[in-house]
């Protein structure tokens, strides 16, 4: 006996909007992560829990800011929790911008010279991992819109 397939259940939306499809899986950890991550890191700009932030400032930012880099590093803050909120909301546009945000962080850490005590190299490199994530989630998130 046969039996008809309804058109639905080959419909790219249905595949990835379950929760065990890995596409899914992979787009949940990542919206989670650039969400959260976000937030936390412009919170700490405030309250330097994790880390003194003002320390990865690279020397030409801070000169072009006359010397005002911790007050740059608080709107710095501000900046990441609107991205953070705005990946939890729109994921398909803001994980662009946080791309974009991790891309000039990574300049300007490598403007830190490596003759400073803490040139940082690792961390952009680490930011390097982070911007193709934050690319990923893009992508993701258009196979996985409804």
């Amino acid at each position: 006996m046969s039996q008809a397939v309804h058109p639905a259940d080959f419909s790219d939306d249905a595949a990835h909007s379950s929760a065990h499809d890995p596409t899914y899986q992979a787009y949940q950890l990542l919206h989670v992560a650039f969400t959260i991550a976000p937030i936390v890191a412009g919170v700490d700009k405030f309250i330097h829990v994790l880390v003194n932030w003002d320390n990865y400032l690279s020397p030409v930012a801070n000169k072009i800011l006359a010397g005002h880099g911790h007050a740059f590093m608080l709107v710095v803050g501000v900046i990441e929790i609107v991205a953070g909120i705005g990946v939890a909301l729109w994921p398909k546009v803001f994980s662009y911008v946080v791309a974009g945000w991790l891309l000039c962080i990574i300049i300007n850490l490598l403007l830190i010279p490596a003759s400073n005590p803490m040139p940082h190299y690792d961390v952009a490199l680490r930011d390097v991992g982070l911007l193709l994530g934050a690319l990923a989630l893009g992508r993701l998130t258009r196979a996985v819109s409804h």
